[in-house]
């Protein structure tokens, strides 16, 4: 017995001095500012491999006997804050309590950012159909890649991992914000916002994410809760030639006061005549106040609102024969009246959005976001209604060269016409508004030939959610969401202008038969106001619910997570369309459901603490959008036959290397799409089986497969304590992997399509391209910050492997076969291989430079940021597709041939010469 006392009270000797012999380095960090505690700050010691990470109170500790003895530096990092260098002693038995470690904001680095949400912002709002299918990266993150992707690539048109936005899900305070007619977000409803926009949570594809299932190309959180923004003042102004020419805002944030209330307002006005491309309007106002009671420890609440109407004139794709005679920034959609540019083509969207959230602390362990969002409002985009009359556009087709020249032997007279045609197009080339007024006022039947109509949307979305977080054990939290979406939207088309004239015929103006738009009220004669041409009722409901486990271990995190959905739409038919008699447009459709569901599951293994694997994968499937359900939702109730849901599959896997000096990550990545169904709206000269029948149809292509691949790597170097290099580089391949099927849709069809005559066919795509900027995109940069608090970088950017969107109708039997069904006599497999070969647009590479400089002056804080893109005005095509007009193999050899051109050659998007952004602040 006396010899186990001995053996044991050695043994706790030994203990107590082994642990006594330990170092400890360890405090808090607050922000010098506000005095809160500043999570996920990484804290290491200067050239050595010992590291740690602040917790949700700001807390660290780093200790072990194995720590470098005696003076060394402890380097203090986080985003947005000045890096700090702490002189310390470390000795083995020693403890170092550093509380507190103050950080001071890093203004150039808040001001980049708000500059990258600026500029993302510009970008994604140009018109549907180009950018507005980039990805939706709006921040500035710490990772090199989606760095280089949000602020140097986005102008390009690139797609990270060749992924449409309506891939990824933006939340604002947990509500979903993607559109449910087309599942893209719509940016415009909180443009202008961004001093409130910097509180945000990014996961990059399906990893797990606190609010959401999320989806493949990611999920944005933005926190617009009152209690989250830093305390103070911002007031700025900035200029720039790519959208508007200024922009001016002010933002106040009382933090929370010791009455348990916070508020925030931020206001913004964007303007400008036209911007890099001409005739482009703008005029954007953004209003926003939030406003939080802390009720108790436990709970809170929260009411945000914000507006934003803007208008803004938009432009268009145009053909290489337009670009060579009228540049980059040529616009067809302006012309002059009475000495001002006026835009045919106008987009308006004044859409508040009000959120309610509560959040509840049941106990330290578990909490409760229970979210209440309401939007309204409308989206409205102008247009001329030519009513069967000449096209006023200056690039239309039978004004320009080719047309003169579209005989294989053009006589002397042609080239005459040609030339006129040239200068008159070079030397104007707008719209005659003038010419338009004059047609109506001299109408032999006193009505408008010519008016502007409004295409609208009216939309009212309730949604509801509630979000719990608890967690479970100390290594396993758990996240759960249920989420209800209603929309009832409005569509229809209204006169906004009859330019000149009393009144127009609501009759379909290319019929020989006079048919109404709505055979419940003939020969109706509208005004300014009144509705014509459409008018219908969409409404969707959509029940989900989400579950998802995290396990946190010392060399492995892991989750799994599932989601399941109902979706209902349905469409009510307000005019009884003169095509589609009874019940096939007017009253309510059918009503279709959608039942999906979805898995994923992730893993990160700490090889070291420098060397990350991060894997990831996910199985779901997704309803179609609206869009994508109705044949043709303006004329009639047909739902697209056979209408499944799509299936994705997704995995990625990545090596991360983490050191005080290198961050790294290369990824390698995989999606998997089937069963896509997409509509395109287009006028042809190949619709009824024969050459020359004109119509306008609905191009319904059904069981999609495609293939996205690739690999990503961003790499940052902080070679010395000023300067950062930085490279990032993307290798994808985005094609289709099958020949899905095709049928065409219109009012020109006996019962409405065209498959009881043609069938569904077959479209001829594997292999091809899916059309969506570029697939390969290079950077190397540097930046250099000086410790005077000024800083500048640049980079370097190539981008290859863009091609044009293919025609599906060229790819079908419809191509080859002539008007008895048989193929054309002179059909050349060879020549017919080129003519449906997939245009690749031309490399080019893009230099851009940015910086800024802050300067404090008592309580103030004054400074700029600013940027040049494209320094060296590259010329180059972002994206684009090919005219379906004339799709049959005769008509593409005719237009192949024509000495003067094609008539209805490709059409593309150009991207902006050099631009610039400057912008200047004061904060207090």
């Amino acid at each position: 017995m006396k010899h186990l006392l001995v053996t044991l009270c050695v043994s706790l000797l030994t203990a107590f001095s082994m642990v006594a012999q330990d170092a400890v380095v360890k405090g808090r960090v607050v922000d010098a500012t506000s005095n809160e505690s500043i999570p996920a700050t990484e804290i290491r010691i200067e050239k050595s491999t010992f590291f740690a990470e602040t917790d949700d109170n700001g807390l660290f500790a780093i200790t072990g006997t194995d720590l470098p003895q005696g003076e060394q530096v402890l380097i203090v990092s986080k985003d947005e804050y000045l890096l700090q260098r702490i002189p310390i002693t470390i000795q083995n038995g020693n403890t170092i309590n550093l509380d507190p470690i103050l950080l001071q904001l890093d203004l150039t680095a808040v001001e980049a950012q708000i500059g990258i949400i600026s500029l993302s912002d510009n970008e994604l709002n140009q018109d549907e159909g180009t950018s507005f299918n980039i990805s939706g990266l709006l921040q500035a993150s710490r990772d090199v890649f989606l760095n280089a992707a949000a602020f140097d690539f986005s102008a390009t048109f690139f797609r990270p991992r060749g992924l449409d936005n309506a891939n990824g899900k933006v939340l604002i305070n947990g509500i979903e914000m993607n559109k449910q007619f087309t599942g893209r977000p719509q940016w415009g409803n909180w443009g202008g916002l961004n001093d409130v926009q910097r509180n945000r949570e990014f996961s990059m594809g399906l990893k797990a994410n606190e609010y959401s299932f999320g989806d493949i190309a990611g999920t944005t959180n933005i926190i617009m809760r009152a209690s989250q923004y830093r305390e103070g003042g911002r007031v700025s102004y900035a200029m720039a030639n790519r959208s508007y020419q200024g922009r001016v805002m002010a933002t106040y944030n009382s933090g929370m006061t010791a009455e348990g209330w916070a508020y925030s307002v931020s206001a913004a006005r964007r303007f400008g005549k036209e911007g890099y491309i001409d005739g482009t309007l703008y005029d954007a106002n953004s209003f926003f106040g939030s406003v939080e009671k802390k009720l108790n420890d436990a709970h809170s609440i929260n009411l945000t609102a914000f507006y934003t109407p803007n208008r803004r004139g938009r432009s268009t794709a145009i053909t290489q024969e337009v670009k060579d005679l009228k540049g980059i920034r040529y616009n067809p959609n302006w012309g002059y009246q009475d000495g001002e540019i006026r835009n045919s083509r106008i987009r308006e969207i004044e859409e508040p959005i009000i959120t309610l959230n509560h959040y509840w602390n049941i106990s330290d362990n578990t909490t409760l976001n229970t979210n209440l969002g309401y939007q309204f409002g409308k989206i409205s985009n102008t247009r001329i209604d030519n009513g069967g009359n000449r096209n006023p556009f200056g690039n239309y087709y039978q004004r320009l060269p080719s047309y003169f020249l579209r005989d294989q032997s053009p006589t002397t007279y042609d080239y005459q016409q040609a030339y006129f045609a040239e200068q008159e197009f070079r030397n104007d080339g707008q719209i005659d508004w003038n010419s338009l007024y004059g047609a109506n006022l001299n109408s032999t039947t006193g009505r408008s030939s010519y008016v502007l109509q409004e295409d609208r949307n009216d939309d009212n979305q309730l949604s509801f959610n509630s979000i719990l977080n608890t967690t479970l054990a100390e290594n396993i939290e758990l996240n759960a969401a249920v989420t209800y979406r209603n929309l009832s939207s409005e569509n229809y088309a209204s006169i906004r202008d009859l330019l000149g004239g009393s009144g127009v015929l609501d009759q379909d103006d290319f019929s020989d038969t006079n048919v109404d738009s709505d055979l419940r009220n003939p020969n109706r004669i509208v005004g300014v106001g009144d509705r014509y041409r459409y008018n219908y009722e969409l409404t969707a409901d959509v029940i989900s619910g989400f579950a998802q486990a995290q396990f946190k271990y010392n060399t492995v995190d892991f989750y799994v997570g599932a989601s399941v959905a109902q979706t209902n739409y349905q469409r009510n038919g307000l005019f009884e369309n003169g095509y589609f008699e009874g019940s096939r447009s007017f009253g309510e459709s059918e009503k279709l459901n959608f039942s999906n569901f979805g898995v994923k599951g992730g893993l990160v293994y700490k090889v070291t603490g420098r060397h990350l694997i991060d894997f990831n994968a996910g199985y779901l499937t997704k309803a179609p959008t609206i869009r994508n359900s109705f044949a043709n939702a303006r004329q009639n109730n047909d739902v697209i036959d056979g209408l499944t849901s799509e299936t994705i599959q997704s995995a990625d896997i990545s090596y991360i290397y983490r050191s005080p000096i290198v961050k790294a990550r290369l990824t390698g990545y995989y999606a998997g799409f089937s069963d896509g169904t997409d509509i395109g709206f287009f006028f042809t000269q190949n619709a009824l089986g024969a050459e020359d029948e004109n119509a306008f149809v609905q191009e319904i292509v059904q069981g999609i497969d495609k293939r996205n691949v690739g690999v990503e790597l961003g790499i940052e170097a902080q070679v010395l304590p000023t300067v950062k290099l930085k490279a990032a580089a993307t290798v994808g391949q985005n094609i289709f992997t099958n020949n899905p099927n095709l049928y065409l849709a219109g009012d020109d069809f006996e019962t409405g399509n065209d498959i009881p005559e043609r069938g569904k066919r077959e479209v001829t795509l594997e292999n091809f391209h899916v059309a969506g900027g570029p697939e390969r995109a290079y950077q190397i940069g540097m930046e250099y910050r000086d410790p005077d608090f000024w800083w500048v970088g640049m980079t370097t950017n190539y981008f290859s492997n863009a091609y044009v969107d293919v025609s599906n109708l060229r790819r079908t039997e419809d191509f080859a076969l002539d008007i008895d069904g048989q193929p054309y006599a002179n059909y050349d497999p060879e020549v017919a291989k080129d003519l449906l070969s997939q245009e690749e647009l031309e490399d080019y590479f893009l230099v851009n430079i940015v910086g800024g400089k802050s300067w404090k002056v008592k309580d103030y804080y004054l400074g700029f940021f600013a940027t040049i893109n494209n320094v060296l005005d590259q010329e180059y095509r972002t994206g684009g597709f090919e005219d379906s007009r004339r799709s049959s193999y005769a008509q593409q050899l005719e237009e192949q041939s024509n000495s003067g051109g094609p008539l209805f050659g490709n059409r593309y998007f150009f991207g902006n010469g050099t631009t610039y952004y400057l912008n200047v602040y004061v904060r207090f």
